[in-house]
């Protein structure tokens, strides 16, 4: 009696699932997460299309997103004023601080620390003197933006009659609460707050229909683990300087230096500089066999 051998066809190889149509197998295939490289290269070409945009583009969006983030303060106050005093309390009054990335973010308007993070990646994939100086730039001009809109708002929320008094008193104890903080403490959590924005940012192109959730998750953490963020922090230190409980060069020495160093660190310096690795390691991997006895490459993430 002869024996025939089982035949395998194409969607029955082994190792794949049996039986599938090709609507099926490209269903399939839509419905796969994206690689860890179509990430980096999403996120490299926004950074490139923010370091080209000009001084005046910036500064404005910059500008009006330090006003926005006077949301996240005025959100927590108002919380906090209205709920009793106790962990509950802070527990439901930290999603305030959210509020301002949320505006922020969805309005596409420029936020610091989300640049330390897309605007160094194209820096990363080509690094050179033009593309440093170009990010530098950009730099420069969100960050002095962002902290004139912040000092302009919570300078605003001080001295006109907006708020009763005890939300104006919430707002001097946030103040207060960052300023617990010694110099190694606002470094240190500096650099947490600088990794999770960056995080964000990499989820949301991972997800972008999940945007809003992502943004409320992420900023939400940040505020019950009290780390600082140089952008809605110098809202909340500024209320204290123009109530003149603090001065200027405890502004900038005590609050915003360290915790810039630790935004930029642990935005640029540890999640990008990770990632970028990730995607050059994959680079270099050997060919892959296509299954029909041909080699194909990975994409190359600098292409």
């Amino acid at each position: 009696m002869e024996k025939h051998e089982p035949r395998l066809d194409a969607p029955e190889e082994e190792g794949k699932t049996p039986g599938l149509s090709s609507d099926e197998k490209e269903e399939v295939h839509e419905n796969q997460p994206p690689r860890a490289a179509v990430l980096h290269e999403t996120i490299r070409i926004q950074g490139d299309h923010e370091l080209e945009r000009t001084v005046a583009a910036l500064w404005w969006s910059a500008l009006a997103a330090g006003l926005t983030m006077g949301l996240s303060l005025m959100a927590m106050g108002l919380f906090n004023s209205r709920l009793p005093d106790g962990e509950t309390s802070k527990v439901i009054a930290s999603l305030g601080y959210s509020a301002g990335f949320l505006a922020v973010i969805l309005a596409r308007q420029q936020l610091f620390t989300e640049n330390t993070l897309t605007a160094v990646l194209p820096i990363m994939s080509k690094p050179n003197l033009g593309n440093l100086g170009r990010l530098f730039k950009l730099w420069g001009v969100v960050l002095a933006g962002n902290l004139v809109g912040t000092l302009l708002v919570s300078y605003v929320m001080l001295h006109l009659p907006i708020f009763d008094a005890k939300t104006d008193v919430a707002f001097l104890e946030i103040g207060r609460k960052v300023m617990e903080n010694n110099l190694s403490e606002m470094f240190s959590k500096g650099i947490i707050s600088g990794w999770m924005i960056a995080t964000m940012v990499w989820m949301i192109a991972s997800q972008e229909s999940a945007k809003m959730w992502i943004i409320i998750l992420v900023t939400y953490l940040m505020a019950l683990g009290d780390f600082t963020h140089i952008v809605v922090g110098s809202a909340e230190v500024s209320y204290l300087v123009w109530a003149g409980e603090l001065g200027w060069k405890a502004f900038w020495l005590d609050f915003a230096a360290p915790t810039l160093a630790g935004n930029i660190i642990g935005g640029s310096f540890i999640f990008a500089l990770i990632s970028h690795a990730q995607i050059r390691s994959e680079s270099g991997l050997p060919p892959k066999d296509d299954g029909q006895g041909k080699s194909r490459k990975e994409p190359n993430a600098d292409a």
